[in-house]
Formats: C-alpha cells, structure tokens, sequence
C-alpha cells in the first residue's frame, strides 16, 4: 500500500477535482491521493455522513475538501452535481455500481439503472463540464473503466458492456475535446474495496500475473498519474491496471 510521504507531491496546487463515488473504496483513495497532491476536492456521494468522513480525514491531512450530495442514477441530480461543482480542472467519473449473475435474471430496470448509473452520469458530467474545460485550455478527465470491459466474466454482460462504453467514450471525448483537455480511462482488475466480497476477490486476484488483488490506493496511484503534469502526453489512453490479468 502507498503511504502518504512517498507520493504527496504537490503537483495538482491551485486546481479542483470532482470525484464522483469519493465516500468509499476506490473512490474515497482517490479523493484522498489527489488532495495530498494539492487539488482541492469535491467529494461527491449520496451518503452526507460518508461524505463528511472523508471531508475530515482529508482536511486531518491539511488538504481542502467539501462535499456534494447527488444520485447519479437521477439525471437532472447528476446536472445539479455539475452545477454546484463549478468550474472544476480534474473529474473523476468513479461512480457507479456493478451486478454479476445470470443474464435472465437481470431485469429491465435494473439493467436501465446501472447504465444510468455507470454510463450516463459520465457522459453528463462530461457534457457539462469538459467543454468549459476546452474554453480555458486545459483539463484531465479520468474514467473507471474495468478489466471485465476485455475479459468474459460468467454473469456480468450487462457491467462489463457500461464498461466497455466508458472506454469508448474515453478515445471519443479525448478526440473532441484536445488538445488541451486530456481524457484517459483506468481499467482496474479485482480490488479489496469495504463493499467486495474479500473471498471472491482474493479467487480472482490470483487469476492475474501478480496473483493477488489490488488496494484501492494503487488504483488511486495510477490515477494520479494520469491527471498530473508527468502524463502531459496521455489521453486516449485505457491503462489496464489489472496485475497483468488482460495481458494472458
């Protein structure tokens, strides 16, 4: 796991991220990394008391942190969510939820809803967002996308294609909004986040190169990265970090 000393570089200073699903999990890490890189955060989730856990814990750190509530499954709460972020120079579109089983059981509205959840919020945020992006010439744009975009897993069509459309949306937005709005996507492979199943995720972290699993704040290393001044020639980019499980 990173600590705190090793990567505080303070490289994101005078900018404001918005991260979407920043009250647990993967998340909350990122929300964490990017204001001990300087950034100040907005936290978003739907949960007021989560939301200021991780307010306090980043303001514990000496960072700058507020929190904004919204359902990102409700669209005209997800264009709220925008407006109340303002202008923001980093967006995190992390929220979203998954459910694996199989096909027949998945039914219309819930289907609807994790696309709406997933896909949709993403494409909003960006709608608003990254074109004011464009306007001041510069901006980072991250999307969680997921080794199940490439890999077929038994019971998860539906999450892996909203997956797959991040992706997709990714290489799009990248192309429409440079040069100075950067989008890049990360596609992590099997995490230990509080909402897993810990049995099932350790079974699939040993299918990787690495045999084991991730911690959230790897995901939110790689994150950091890509929105900092050392990745200025990323965007496009889908970056598998899987622990080399695309890569067999």
């Amino acid at each position: 796991m990173s600590s705190v000393s090793s990567n505080n570089r303070n490289n994101l200073v005078g900018q404001t991220a918005l991260v979407t699903g920043a009250t647990s999990g993967i998340g909350r890490a990122i929300a964490l990394r990017l204001a001990r890189d300087g950034a100040e955060v907005v936290v978003h989730g739907r949960d007021a008391e989560r939301g200021k856990n991780v307010v306090d814990a980043i303001s514990a750190e000496g960072g700058r942190a507020r929190f904004v509530a919204a359902d990102v499954g409700d669209a005209a709460a997800v264009t709220r969510l925008a407006e109340e972020a303002g202008d923001v120079d980093i967006l995190v579109n992390n929220a979203g939820f998954s459910w694996f089983g199989p096909t027949a059981d998945l039914d219309a509205e819930s289907f609807d809803a994790m696309f709406a959840s997933n896909v949709r919020s993403a494409y909003l945020l960006v709608a608003a967002l990254a074109p004011k992006m464009a306007a001041r010439g510069k901006g980072s744009i991250v999307n969680l996308s997921s080794m199940a975009a490439q890999v077929g897993l038994p019971g998860g069509a539906a999450y892996s294609a909203t997956k797959a459309s991040l992706a997709a949306m990714t290489r799009s937005w990248a192309a429409e909004f440079s040069p100075g709005v950067r989008v890049n996507a990360i596609a992590p492979g099997p995490v230990f986040t509080a909402g897993s199943a810990p049995d099932r995720i350790a079974q699939l972290g040993e299918t990787t190169i690495l045999k084991r699993a991730a911690q959230p704040e790897e995901i939110a290393d790689a994150v950091a990265f890509l929105v900092s001044p050392e990745a200025a020639y990323f965007t496009g980019a889908t970056i598998a970090a899987d622990g080399g499980r695309t890569a067999i």
